[in-house]
């Protein structure tokens, strides 16, 4: 048979328990694959607009009867939410047997829907390694996405078509692993954030008209390097070892900015180890480099 004369999977009802930023997105992109969002439930004036503009003709409805519509049930809660939301809805009675229970928290894997197992749903961990705005772009940038999966064996090829359906590329994940690979995540992506407001204010203190603008080019070929070389790409003043320049950083920082010198002297120390470890950093020159970084933190417990 011709691939393109072979009867189409099929198709499922979807429902979305919480109408944050991730579960609209998610709906819609399964909604392109032909699959079809039946309810959506959001608390929060702003979850209700989302769902609004991003699931029109979608009833908002409470969650157990999300439950009762779909046969594809989005749980896209807050982390701390999701293991009472999960035996709230088990004790009720809310899940049905056979149901695919999808939640997409990244610290958790299917252990945390076995209240809803036990009742005879299908569970699945399905974790977008992506940040989402709550907007339609976020559909788009689902494009090669790698998402975080945890399933039983028996639903690995189910986990995996719907992520490539959402437009994602499955990556497995051990349920044992997944805190660690969340904190992976929030380290490299939340923290990156941090980071590039704080050097934002910073420039804009020293005069920049546009600090984005200067930290764009600056900002990208730093992560292309350090995605393609990882410790290979450290470079400036931490790994070259000018202690000098370090000491008058923290001296600056402390007169313009004090609240960012705890996490500069945590980064400088970790670059510094790093840059040590892989022969970036000369012997000699880290030895003054770390002492200048502990004789600052302690002028500022000092203070």
């Amino acid at each position: 048979m011709n691939p393109s004369q072979q009867p189409r999977p099929a198709r499922l009802a979807v429902g979305v328990v919480g109408a944050g930023r991730v579960g609209p997105a998610l709906a819609c992109a399964l909604q392109q694959a032909g699959h079809r969002p039946v309810a959506v439930s959001g608390v929060s004036d702003t979850s209700v607009r989302r769902a609004a503009r991003m699931l029109p003709d979608v009833p908002l409805v409470p969650p157990a009867q999300v439950l009762e519509l779909a046969d594809l049930v989005l749980l896209t809660v807050p982390d701390d939410a999701l293991p009472s939301l999960v035996e709230g809805l088990a004790e009720t009675g809310a899940v049905r047997p056979g149901q695919l229970l999808v939640h997409t928290s990244g610290r958790y894997g299917t252990a945390v829907l076995d209240p809803a197992r036990r009742a005879g749903a299908l569970p699945l961990a399905l974790h977008p390694a992506m940040t989402f705005t709550g907007t339609e772009v976020d559909v788009q940038r689902l494009a090669g996405c790698s998402f975080g999966v945890t399933a039983p064996e028996e639903l690995r090829l189910a986990a995996e078509a719907l992520v490539i359906e959402m437009g994602g590329e499955p990556e497995w994940i051990a349920e044992e692993n997944r805190p660690l690979y969340h904190a992976a995540l929030a380290l490299g992506a939340n923290h990156l954030v941090t980071l590039v407001a704080q050097s934002m204010e910073l420039l804009a203190k020293a005069g920049v008209e546009h600090p984005d603008r200067m930290l764009g080019p600056l900002l990208g070929a730093a992560l292309d390097n350090a995605l393609r070389s990882g410790d290979g790409a450290l470079t400036g003043p931490v790994a070259r070892g000018d202690a000098g320049t370090v000491a008058a950083h923290v001296s600056e920082l402390r007169r313009h900015a004090p609240g960012a010198v705890a996490g500069y002297l945590a980064m400088a120390r970790a670059t510094a180890d790093r840059a040590l470890a892989h022969g970036l950093l000369k012997p000699e020159l880290a030895e003054d480099l770390l002492g200048v970084l502990a004789d600052t933190e302690s002028e500022g417990g000092d203070r």
